[in-house]
């Protein structure tokens, strides 16, 4: 018997890992399915933006769910992961973080000193970034239905005097249609500022997840980093900023280029990569680019404030090792170009998702 056309198309259409590791899978899916109902609203900043957080009335919001394999591995766990994710969506987007909701996922016979340990971590995460968990949920599931935890987070945020006046300064420049950092506000001659080196979360990750041994101790960045866009705020200056999660930071720039619908020119050699990483990445055939990272922010600066924004950040620890890697060099080609440590150039595409599967 033959199948009509249509009803093989349906049965071949299935969720892949792939669909939700960044890059162009998940942006096909959000794009053809999730945004086809949910796309549109009176939101300030909506869904159909495609940005790391929403604005709705003032109020900054943005979700996240965590189903990192490992639940703890080099650097961090997922308690950590799971409020620096949520914290760090809400600061690139130029917010400040107030509050946290979590929803625990829990698989029956879970140990119960390892979920003090995820708790404890949450805490200790929140601390740091100065904000508070203040509501949630909790849901126990059958044994081997899940691999021991899930967490879901949410956080709000709002509009502090730091975005108030870094917008003041961008303004001595080029008027802004938005008080937000956005992913489409990036304009000619703007620089690209990179807060640290890359790769260290996914390849941790893989190391711990598949037991290599690369002879060099590498540890994920998860961090929450608002403090550090405060810093570049309080300069001014900043049009945009992302953090390079799933698909590293040639998703990132690639986000940026395609809605900005600009150029951007990356100079390879002043990307910040340890030895340790490169070597892993060389072994395993896999793009440093595009590995997700924790504790990294991507900013998009006016070019006269690049210098200054520098300086400032490299005095936060979690910025000492930044560089300016790139600049905005055109307008309307929404590509991503990397000049090579050898003088050429190539086209840094879009990921299909990050080669490091369930990192977050």
């Amino acid at each position: 018997m033959l199948l009509n056309p249509a009803i093989i198309l349906l049965l071949i259409m299935k969720i892949e890992i792939s669909h939700g590791a960044g890059g162009k899978k998940m942006d096909a899916l959000i794009k053809n399915y999730v945004i086809k109902y949910f796309g549109k609203g009176k939101a300030e900043v909506g869904l159909g933006a495609l940005d790391d957080a929403a604005v709705i009335d003032g109020i900054v919001f943005t979700t996240d769910s965590h189903t990192v394999k490992p639940l703890f591995f080099p650097g961090g766990d997922i308690g950590s992961l799971s409020v620096s994710g949520t914290v760090n969506d809400i600061a690139v987007i130029g917010a400040r973080p107030l509050a946290i909701s979590s929803a625990l996922i829990i698989e029956e016979g879970f140990d119960m000193d390892d979920f003090e340990r995820i708790l404890e971590s949450m805490k200790r995460t929140a601390d740091i970034a100065g904000v508070e968990i203040v509501t949630g949920d909790t849901k126990v599931v059958e044994k081997n239905s899940l691999e021991g935890m899930v967490i879901n987070t949410s956080g709000i945020g709002i509009k502090g005097e730091e975005l108030e006046h870094n917008f003041e300064i961008v303004n001595e420049y080029r008027k802004m249609d938005t008080p937000w950092l956005l992913d489409s506000n990036l304009r000619e001659g703007d620089k690209i500022i990179l807060s640290g080196y890359i790769g260290d979360h996914g390849i941790a990750i893989l190391s711990s997840r598949e037991g290599y041994d690369f002879h060099v101790d590498i540890k994920s960045d998860v961090a929450p980093v608002n403090k550090l866009v405060e810093r570049a705020l309080k300069v001014g200056g900043v049009v945009a900023a992302k953090d390079p999660t799933r698909g590293g930071i040639s998703n990132a720039l690639n986000e940026w280029a395609e809605k900005s619908k600009v150029d951007i020119l990356v100079d390879e050699s002043s990307i910040p990569v340890r030895e340790g990483v490169r070597a892993a990445c060389e072994m395993l055939g896999i793009d440093v680019y595009s590995v997700g990272n924790e504790g990294k922010v991507l900013f998009g600066v006016i070019g006269e404030k690049a210098e200054e924004i520098l300086k400032e950040i490299r005095k936060d620890p979690l910025g000492k090792d930044a560089q300016i890697i790139g600049e905005v060099v055109g307008e309307y080609g929404k590509r991503v170009i990397l000049r090579t440590e050898v003088g050429g150039r190539r086209i840094l595409s879009k990921p299909v998702g990050d080669p490091v599967p369930r990192i977050c």
